[in-house]
């Protein structure tokens, strides 16, 4: 059941990054071939083997590259900040699922709400902010949006550093009592694969169009 959820999580965060960034069928079915690759690799195993080094930089160095890749080139789409904004709501289901998994014994107590893991605050006021746009139809201020969306990405990169620092691998850090194993596992390798990238890139090309084209405040189309 946890992993449906957090799969359904994966669909979601594709759908909403796809109608976000003006709808580019090339970028849709890349993240689509990219989620399968990953996918069918920590199915079978592959990335849940100690080696040296890491299996799991076949997943961070290629998120890492493409990211750069989308940055750069959906930055000049259609892009909609109040639909990139929902893309951060769903830190919230993410979260509950990691605390879930620490329950469980797959990932440590840092990588939670109870631990370093601050990572629910964004989603949380996300969900505010949005219901925000949709209740009332106003709009966002530039500079709200902007601190915003630079303290989303503090937290979001707090919790990135936890989780390498605390996988098991020759370059452990953190937790080793617990490591953090459920992300060397199907489906939740998914999270750093696709997950992080699409929450990474939607705060990015916000923060791009607010500076390149001096929005002065942010709305809601749906």
């Amino acid at each position: 059941m946890l992993q449906a959820i957090f799969l359904v999580i994966v669909f979601l965060s594709l759908v909403l990054f796809y109608y976000g960034t003006g709808k580019d069928k090339k970028v849709l079915l890349f993240f689509s071939l990219w989620t399968v690759a990953i996918g069918i690799a920590s199915g079978s195993g592959f990335f849940g083997h100690n080696t040296l080094p890491p299996r799991i930089l076949v997943v961070i160095i290629p998120a890492v590259i493409y990211t750069v890749w989308l940055y750069r080139y959906l930055r000049d789409h259609q892009l909609q900040p109040g639909i990139l904004l929902s893309v951060h709501i769903l830190r919230i289901p993410v979260e509950l699922v990691l605390y879930r998994l620490y329950v469980l014994g797959k990932v440590p107590v840092l990588m939670t709400f109870e631990g370093w893991n601050l990572d629910i605050l964004t989603g949380s006021s996300a969900l505010l902010l949005w219901l925000y746009l949709m209740v009332t139809r106003k709009s966002l201020g530039r500079r709200l949006f902007r601190i915003w969306n630079i303290s989303g990405l503090l937290f979001l990169g707090i919790i990135v550093g936890i989780a390498l620092l605390s996988a098991p691998s020759p370059v452990q850090q953190l937790a080793f009592d617990r490591p953090n194993r459920a992300l060397l596992e199907f489906p939740y390798t998914l999270l750093p694969a696709v997950v992080v990238p699409v929450v990474l890139l939607s705060h990015l090309l916000c923060l791009y169009k607010l500076r390149e084209e001096r929005l002065r405040s942010v709305s809601l189309k749906l």
